[in-house]
């Protein structure tokens, strides 16, 4: 395991209180892409007590392919990467989700001090902290409640995500959101857009952390 890298992070603004977290996904459609009212998100925002909590929708309500898009930066909007059409097969991976179209995720935190750690040393690391990694729509909320999460050479990886094969063992793609730099197929017009990809397991990016929470609750 790599040593912890100097902890040069950004401290992040404090999340929105939950009731305005709601006006915003009830503003950005996303209700209507998991099947709900503006007031069943409404009502579940004014009944969770959570201070400082992200609100998510269940992945199954709200897949990756439909939130990536409404992620913006300098005017551009977020997209997932070419060579990733299945990305809505990537399921949380020995995490606890709550059953429920709506929950909250507590502690959330972007994992910089773990830059340039490989998705097989973070993991167990986390573990170690009483933590679990967010799933990639945790990531994709986060950012549309709070675009300073991501920042240039300060992006992170979501590895609660993974994709088992047919065989059973896991596909070595781990999904991860950052900011294009506008090269080959993302395209130059797409440069300093919000992007949803993969990096492979074992490897190490040095403008990576890992994105994690103390817990989820419905």
């Amino acid at each position: 395991m790599p040593d912890a890298t100097p902890d040069t992070s950004t401290v992040l603004p404090a999340l929105p209180a939950l009731s305005a977290q709601a006006e915003r996904l009830i503003e950005l459609g996303v209700h209507e892409i998991a099947g709900l009212s503006a007031d069943e998100i409404r009502t579940f925002a004014a009944g969770t007590d959570v201070e400082g909590a992200l609100l998510a929708v269940h992945p199954d309500r709200a897949p990756a392919s439909a939130l990536a898009p409404l992620l913006r930066r300098d005017g551009k909007p977020g997209f997932v990467v070419l060579d990733m059409p299945d990305v809505d097969e990537f399921r949380p991976s020995d995490v606890e989700v709550p059953d429920a179209a709506l929950y909250v995720v507590t502690g959330v935190d972007r994992g910089d001090h773990m830059a340039n750690w490989s998705p097989d040393e973070a993991l167990p690391a986390l573990t170690k902290e009483d933590r679990t990694p967010l799933l990639l729509t945790e990531g994709i909320h986060w950012v549309l409640q709070e675009p300073a999460a991501l920042e240039r050479n300060r992006c992170f990886m979501t590895i609660g995500s993974r994709l088992r094969k047919p065989n059973g063992s896991m596909d070595a793609r781990t999904p991860a959101i950052w900011i294009s730099n506008g090269t080959g197929r993302d395209g130059r017009e797409r440069r300093n857009a919000p992007k949803v990809g993969w990096c492979w397991w074992n490897n190490r990016h040095t403008w990576l952390g890992f994105a994690s929470t103390t817990g989820r609750r419905s």
